[in-house]
């Protein structure tokens, strides 16, 4: 999967709709910017998130391109982040060891949710 085949991907899943949103506000400057992000980034969640495992494979190649931008692998992380796979666990959990530069927070933040959907 290339990066934009990934976008055309995620574009036809969004024609089912969007996953529902939590909105609130908090005190923006007592909140770490990258958390903000995070949180930010699940607007990009399809309404029925479930992947296959050999998606899942594919998301996981892609995430360790080194030529893919980095809002596309928040968006990966994302969709990862959402899935009950072990695959998804482990796959999260390589990256976490040697994340891109400006995507550590946000890597670990996606593994522990990660793990949340495992349990």
């Amino acid at each position: 999967m290339t990066e934009k085949e990934f976008w055309s991907f995620l574009e036809g899943f969004w024609e089912k709709g969007r996953a529902a949103q939590f909105i609130g506000s908090v005190d923006t400057e007592l909140v770490d910017p990258a958390l903000t992000n995070y949180l930010s980034g699940h607007k990009l969640l399809p309404k029925d998130c479930r992947l296959s495992q050999e998606t899942i494979v594919k998301l996981g190649n892609l995430l360790f391109d080194k030529n893919i931008s980095l809002k596309t692998k928040e968006a990966i992380m994302i969709l990862l982040a959402h899935q009950p796979s072990e695959i998804a666990l482990t796959i999260l959990a390589k990256y976490n060891l040697a994340p891109d530069a400006g995507l550590k927070f946000f890597a670990e933040l996606a593994l522990e949710e990660c793990a949340m959907w495992n349990e």
